[in-house]
């Protein structure tokens, strides 16, 4: 990909990220992983690769660059088409809530909706004032976590996840935030090996991908750990077990928000008994659902034949 006549044609940032757009519209990219398409994560990793922030100002991109510079950011433009990964696996940065996080591929790369909820305090589904211990359930990179702790600096805050590698990265990012010794850490298969405790609210983004979506997957999303993914025939496995637990993890007026992406009509399905809101979002995304823990007490036996 990389020819020494791009180098001699190419010079502005502007024509980096115009001829990179297109390489990566050639190649047949799939983008999903924080970029809605191939101009927006070639202008992310050109301007990556000159050190300069993603919202510098449209005047910049007439700027010549240096041969050094040409040649660094035809690499990053490179790597991106040659290894098909996410641009978050090669920069290992991600930004979620506002925050700027380290990912690889030990952990999903952020982008969950629920960012929105946490940046609103989860009202109205919650009285903000009432929350003070919040448990990220399946953290992998702990965004979810450490940003939670950012709205909620008061609040108890617990991020767990049955990876150990996962965990790796999540510690990275607790110390990154100085949020060591500020956010519990457990690894755990979900509720398994954590202390039994009320949280007000707990949020998760389980593996959600049913069998069908699995084997469809693009090879960007066959760079992430599966075990981030994969969620049985329904994709309902890990709800399953979640559902079942919850509510010995909730205070009276808790709340737990669950990402489960495609699988909402499943789970509508499978759990058509139990009352539940799904919030919609202002910036995009959806199919995280909000379940009020009265709610699953008074389902509790339901459920359980259900996850049984």
């Amino acid at each position: 990909m990389s020819h020494p006549e791009h180098l001699q044609v190419l010079t502005t940032i502007r024509d980096f990220v115009r001829w990179g757009s297109s390489e990566f519209a050639r190649q047949r990219l799939s983008f999903g992983h924080g970029f809605e398409g191939a101009l927006d994560e070639a202008r992310y990793l050109t301007l990556h690769a000159l050190a300069l922030p993603y919202d510098t100002p449209d005047s910049y991109l007439d700027a010549v660059l240096t041969l050094p510079e040409r040649e660094q950011v035809l690499e990053l433009l490179r790597l991106r088409v040659e290894k098909r990964q996410p641009a978050a696996y090669i920069t290992h940065e991600s930004w979620f809530c506002g925050l700027r996080f380290y990912v690889d591929e030990r952990v999903l790369v952020p982008r969950s909706p629920i960012a929105e909820l946490i940046a609103n305090h989860f009202e109205p589904w919650v009285d903000s004032s009432q929350v003070h211990r919040i448990l990220d359930l399946c953290c992998g990179s702990a965004c979810i976590g450490i940003a939670a702790k950012y709205h909620f600096m008061d609040a108890e805050v617990c991020v767990a996840d049955i990876s150990p590698d996962a965990l790796e990265v999540a510690a990275m990012n607790l110390a990154e935030h100085d949020l060591e010794g500020e956010i519990s850490l457990y690894q755990s298969d979900l509720f398994d090996a954590i202390p039994r405790q009320a949280f007000d609210v707990i949020v998760t983004n389980p593996p959600y991908v049913d069998a069908e979506d699995m084997a469809a997957l693009g090879d960007e999303y066959r760079c992430e750990p599966e075990v981030g993914l994969s969620a049985g025939e329904d994709g309902l496995a890990l709800v399953d077990r979640i559902l079942e637990n919850a509510a010995d993890y909730l205070s009276e007026q808790g709340v737990i928000f669950i990402e489960v992406g495609n699988s909402r009509a499943a789970m509508e399905q499978k759990y058509d008994f139990l009352p539940m809101t799904w919030p919609e979002f202002e910036l995009g995304g959806a199919g995280v659902c909000c379940i009020q823990a009265r709610d699953l007490r008074r389902q509790q036996s339901a459920i359980a034949t259900i996850a049984g």
